[in-house]
């Protein structure tokens, strides 16, 4: 019956999940698999050779940005799960953090005790 309405309003059938807009439709949005293209649009932006490149406040900038625009879309719809936002964390620490000729930045905390 789908595909006769289908021919009577000449257009195609699509199979759920598929992507419209950049956002894929029909999937269950609280399993991981749901959010491995939001990381891997986070993870080609903050390539290691771009760490290197840029100083503290330069990769601190390009965190802030990224992290703050790439999942924003996804978010406006779906609940972050909260194991997907830990690996964007990750992401985040180990490109700030990360490694460098001199071997890894240490990553002081500060304390207030007063």
């Amino acid at each position: 019956m789908l595909q006769r309405f289908a021919t009577i309003l000449n257009c195609d059938t699509m199979v759920s999940p598929f992507i419209y807009l950049g956002m894929p439709v029909g999937g269950i949005h609280k399993r991981g698999a749901f959010w491995n293209g939001v990381i891997e649009k986070v993870q080609a932006r903050l390539s290691k050779w771009k760490g290197r490149c840029l100083t503290m406040a330069g990769r601190i900038c390009l965190i802030k940005s990224v992290l703050s625009s790439i999942p924003l879309f996804f978010m406006s719809l779906f609940k972050l799960p909260s194991g997907v936002a830990r690996k964007l964390v990750r992401i985040q620490r180990n490109f700030l953090w990360g490694w460098g000729a001199d071997g890894r930045k240490i990553a002081w905390a500060s304390w207030n005790l007063a």
